[in-house]
């Protein structure tokens, strides 16, 4: 499994659709901190967190799809 997780088309798909995801969950979550200029270093982290969210779906559904298509061949 880790071997997939690690597989570049994975990993780039994965990032790829964290940044999109990502900031307008964080837009949507923090926009107002972030327009007032009154972040915290919390604030800050649960955006990182934010962005590890979508991070994780799309590797996990990517590497659900991988296997399903390797299962069917055989």
């Amino acid at each position: 499994m880790f071997e997939l997780i690690l597989r570049k088309d994975v990993f780039f798909r994965a990032i790829k659709f964290a940044c999109v995801v990502g900031v307008i969950l964080a837009a949507i979550n923090h926009g107002d901190h972030i327009i007032s200029g009154k972040m915290t270093f919390n604030n800050w982290l649960k955006i990182a967190i934010t962005f590890c969210v979508p991070y994780c779906v799309s590797t996990f559904s990517s590497i659900l799809a991988i296997k399903k298509e390797q299962v069917s061949k055989n």
